[in-house]
């Protein structure tokens, strides 16, 4: 029998509302449908989801609540299904909505990127017109991976296959975890090291840091008293880009307040947008001016992010590798 026959079968027999783990064990105990992956729950949600998507309320299921389904009748829901009240539902990026779907309908096993797609489409946490919105989350996840690694700190995501992934806090233990919390140390320490620098090589270190982010034009300003504003350069994206930036940088230990935050946005030229970067955090006012609709906003780099941006690009930390065997894979995000 046909997976989607098999969760018919069940939920007919039941007649009631059922949850992906309620169907997915009555689905196998009866032997309807035998699974050709470990994540069978994975396949029966991406299974309902699509169906659910593609046809509406054509569709032989209906959502009753959070990952909770019961049959159609012939005119509509059935009748139990009408006095649900309505889930709300969020929209998130693709990197949220594959966490939101692994969190609920994972059960700690890992999923294949196209089955995390279709589960969040379907379940309304992920909303794109892109055509290839399988592509497209494979890569969101993949870059994530990529740049938290390079940051020296653990991903949410984990890659376990080809095409399979799940999520770091599930198995935290181990060589893993050892090497997150070794690097957490370093970052801590070179935070520390931050703090006692010379206010000038601090801001000569933040220029560097900018030039390697892809700045041009890097210039420090503060020495020649330039109404606050310690750097201004221009970043370059994809050679297409061109952002003018000014930047004021605190070596402070309290948090950076909301006056801070005016006063940089006064000292903004034409066409600059403005960048906070401290070695402490900012208070909830700051950040609530920094995003204030009726001003133009202002970025804010706390000493947290500012260290693990240094990490990224090898300034202040020794990078080392130890070579880890495992199974050969082909290349490309394809399923198996």
């Amino acid at each position: 029998m046909k997976v989607r026959s098999a969760i018919e079968e069940v939920l007919k027999k039941v007649g009631k509302p059922l949850h992906l783990n309620e169907i997915t064990k009555m689905v196998l105990s009866a032997g309807l449908w035998i699974p050709e992956t470990k994540t069978p729950e994975a396949t029966i949600a991406a299974t309902i989801y699509e169906d659910i998507k593609k046809k509406g309320v054509g569709s032989s299921f209906a959502k009753t609540g959070p990952a909770t389904f019961t049959l159609r009748s012939a005119g509509g829901t059935t009748a139990k299904a009408a006095k649900v009240k309505k889930v709300s539902t969020k929209s998130f990026s693709f990197t949220d909505a594959a966490e939101k779907v692994l969190e609920t309908l994972g059960n700690g096993n890992p999923m294949h990127y196209s089955d995390i797609t279709k589960a969040a489409i379907g379940n309304a946490w992920l909303k794109t017109e892109g055509k290839t919105p399988d592509a497209s989350m494979y890569a969101q996840i993949h870059m994530e991976i990529e740049r938290y690694t390079k940051r020296g700190r653990q991903c949410r995501f984990v890659k376990l296959g080809r095409g399979m992934f799940g999520l770091s806090r599930w198995g935290k233990k181990g060589l893993a975890a050892e090497i997150e919390k070794h690097n957490q140390r370093v970052l801590e320490t070179l935070r520390k090291q931050l703090m006692e620098m010379d206010a000038g090589e601090f801001e000569d270190l933040v220029g560097r840091l900018f030039g390697e982010i892809g700045f041009q034009d890097v210039e420090i300003t503060n020495r020649y008293k330039d109404g606050g504003i310690d750097v201004r350069g221009t970043l370059i994206v994809g050679e297409a880009i061109k952002t003018k930036m000014a930047v004021q940088v605190k070596r402070w230990k309290q948090n950076v307040q909301a006056p801070v935050v005016q006063q940089v946005r006064g000292s903004l030229g034409a066409h600059e947008q403005g960048l906070i970067v401290t070695t402490s955090d900012f208070s909830k006012g700051a950040r609530t001016e920094a995003e204030r609709a009726d001003a133009t906003p202002v970025g804010l780099m706390n000493g947290e992010q500012l260290v693990a941006l240094m990490a990224e690009y090898n300034l202040g930390v020794t990078r080392r590798s130890h070579d880890i065997l495992d199974l050969g894979e082909e290349s490309g995000p394809e399923r198996d």
